[in-house]
């Protein structure tokens, strides 16, 4: 089970202090929206999740398989576009381009990308969540 904590302080505007069991980071928010950019926007740190996820799911199989996967590249942009089942309605676009590189078949660059859907936070994305949500006031007004 993976754990995060982020933690924020007011002095700090909004910016976030992300730490994980092994490593610590920032995100922020653009300074177009008050933030002062000192790190990924959460967009960005969701688009970089399932980047990663996708290259490694894909470098794990070609390595298993025994391919010759040199390099992968994962270029990711999320939009607003019209829900193609409600008109008016907006819904999130992920557009995932990967380039790959190595001395590799046709049959192998189409394994590659059917193993591209199926790294955990695709999964996780495309299928259905849960999210709980627990508040507790840490000083008495």
């Amino acid at each position: 089970m993976a754990q995060v904590q982020v933690k924020a302080h007011a002095a700090d505007q909004y910016r976030q202090s992300i730490k994980t069991s092994a490593h610590s980071f920032v995100s922020d928010a653009p300074q177009a929206f008050g933030g002062k950019d000192a790190g990924p926007d959460p967009h960005e740190l969701l688009l970089g999740a399932l980047g990663s996820c996708t290259s490694i799911t894909m470098q794990m199989y070609a390595q298993k398989k025994g391919w010759d996967l040199q390099d992968v590249t994962v270029d990711l942009t999320e939009e607003q576009v019209e829900d193609a089942n409600e008109p008016g309605k907006k819904v999130t676009k992920i557009t995932r381009k990967i380039s790959v590189d190595g001395n590799l078949t046709q049959e192998q660059v189409d394994g590659l990308k059917a193993i591209a859907d199926k790294c955990p936070i695709h999964k996780l994305l495309s299928g259905q969540q849960q999210i709980a949500t627990e508040i507790k006031r840490l000083t008495s007004v």
